[in-house]
């Protein structure tokens, strides 16, 4: 029998982790496919390959360790292939379109910048991305990667050795995005709802500083509002406005304690256009009124100081 350790396969080498290692860009490009078929390839490198807008189908082919399969994706779809998987590219005729690849390795290098080592320490979804046992990953951009990767290829564009820092921290955020894109995507084929239920959470987050009601979010979402609040619930534990209200009060906190805008303005900051209503509502969630926590806030500095 064999003393030989067992093939690591999966998007991260096991060997990777023991040591500090940091990517090492081989190529990246821009492209617009149009009725194009491409052959089996491989690459020796890890390879991103995104879609800006239109239509593709990736397909890898049948190896050892590696079986086929065929994805399509859409706009803001992305795969994220391994070395050495045998892929190609289809585009069919209706259509161009238009690609963002990135391909790299990890190799060994004197930076004080965070490797992939030190970033699965610090982030048990980093850490859960390294240990991912496919070979091939499709997920879908919440709106994060995509900004990433055009920063990425920027500074690699600028080809300056000082840029070495921004290249390698736009790595180190990219890991921790896509490991929480990961994680999002296994949450969604777990429960589908989890979806509407984090659009919904993030137009909270972009829009609670607005006049907005239940109906609103429910539209941002296409959603009844009879379904959303049904939904939110058994996702979160809470009502979509309990939701909402606390989030508003979390950022008033916030705004009484480190600005110095007065305490009149505070209600137009988190979207409660009433004073009363909003000294009401604060006053509910924290026991005392907006004055009042912010000159407890003050006489705690006061001491402290």
């Amino acid at each position: 029998m064999s003393n030989d350790p067992a093939p690591s396969f999966g998007l991260f080498k096991r060997e990777w982790m023991n040591s500090e290692l940091h990517p090492l860009v081989y190529a990246y490009y821009y492209k617009q496919w149009s009725d194009y078929s491409m052959d089996y390839h491989t690459h020796d490198s890890i390879e991103i390959m995104y879609v800006i807008t239109g239509e593709c189908r990736i397909e890898t082919d049948s190896a050892p360790a590696y079986s086929s399969s065929s994805h399509t994706l859409r706009r803001s779809d992305f795969i994220v292939l391994d070395a050495n998987v045998p892929h190609r590219l289809i585009v069919d005729d209706r259509g161009p379109c238009r690609m963002l690849n990135i391909e790299f390795t990890m190799r060994e290098k004197a930076t004080g910048l965070p490797s992939l080592r030190a970033l699965a320490n610090e982030d048990p979804l980093v850490a859960e991305l390294t240990e991912e046992k496919s070979p091939v990953l499709v997920l879908r951009d919440n709106d994060e990667l995509y900004p990433l990767l055009k920063s990425l290829v920027l500074e690699l564009d600028a080809g300056e050795r000082r840029r070495e820092m921004r290249t390698g921290l736009l790595f180190a955020q990219l890991f921790v995005t896509l490991a929480h894109i990961r994680k999002e995507s296994l949450k969604v084929e777990e429960n589908p709802i989890h979806l509407y239920v984090k659009a919904a959470v993030h137009y909270i987050h972009h829009n609670y500083d607005r006049d907005i009601q239940v109906k609103d979010i429910a539209a941002s979402v296409n959603l009844h509002p009879g379904y959303l609040h049904r939904i939110f619930r058994e996702g979160t534990g809470e009502t979509v406005t309990a939701y909402l209200n606390e989030v508003r009060m979390a950022k008033a906190k916030m705004l009484l304690g480190q600005t110095d805008i007065p305490v009149a303005d505070i209600c137009d900051y988190v979207g409660v256009g009433s004073r009363p209503y909003f000294h009401a509502m604060f006053k509910k969630h924290t026991g005392m009124t907006p004055i009042a926590y912010r000159n407890s806030l003050q006489t705690h500095k006061y001491s402290i100081e």
